[in-house]
């Protein structure tokens, strides 16, 4: 059985970027149906005893959907700190890889959050690494994530609506100018080196 995942934090630590209220809202009730969703599915089916990212890499309609915005939402509340309290080392490998594809921090960011700024509809931006090591941005429209590719997950922003429609109202850009304040540098970090 699937269970939401406690968050590493307060349920005020990420203000103002993120309020209170919308992480209650986003977290405590929209994962939680999502996880109660794939907890129906999947019983009597192939993906009963399966880990999370393998029935995103193999599952299709309804469970596909439950479990890919399950694993989304966990790497999404995974990677956030208190506003400050991380910041880039640029000397560690993934600094290093972003700074060598795209220049520098800065101009990766701004890539970063122009896919998701034009991502039509709902959906997710994701930074992700290939088995080199070598890094890629991609959209990925509704539950998908960059697993299904053979890609392994580093950063994602959220660009659903219920992500930032309390706090931001329609201003996604504001919103995704924002996530850089509460990103967990050493969680991000840790996946790349995973």
């Amino acid at each position: 059985m699937y269970k939401l995942h406690d968050l590493a934090y307060s349920i005020d630590a990420l203000e103002p970027v993120i309020s209170s209220r919308t992480l209650e809202i986003h977290h405590g009730r929209h994962l939680q149906a999502y996880v109660d969703n794939l907890n129906k599915l999947v019983p009597g089916t192939e993906f009963e005893t399966l880990g999370l990212e393998d029935t995103v890499r193999r599952s299709s309609g309804a469970i596909f959907n439950n479990a890919g915005q399950v694993l989304n939402h966990n790497l999404y509340f995974g990677q956030f700190c208190a506003p400050g309290a991380s910041e880039p080392d640029m000397a560690s490998p993934l600094l290093k890889q972003i700074t060598a594809q795209w220049g520098s921090l800065d101009a990766f960011k701004e890539e970063f959050a122009a896919k998701g700024v034009s991502l039509f509809g709902s959906g997710w931006v994701w930074l992700s690494a290939d088995k080199d090591g070598s890094l890629v941005i991609t959209q990925e429209a509704g539950a998908s994530n960059p697993v299904v590719k053979g890609l392994k997950p580093v950063l994602t922003f959220d660009v659903w609506e219920h992500a930032y429609y309390l706090d931001y109202q329609n201003r996604r850009p504001a919103h995704l100018a924002a996530l850089w304040e509460i990103l967990d540098w050493k969680v991000l970090e840790a996946r790349y080196q995973a």
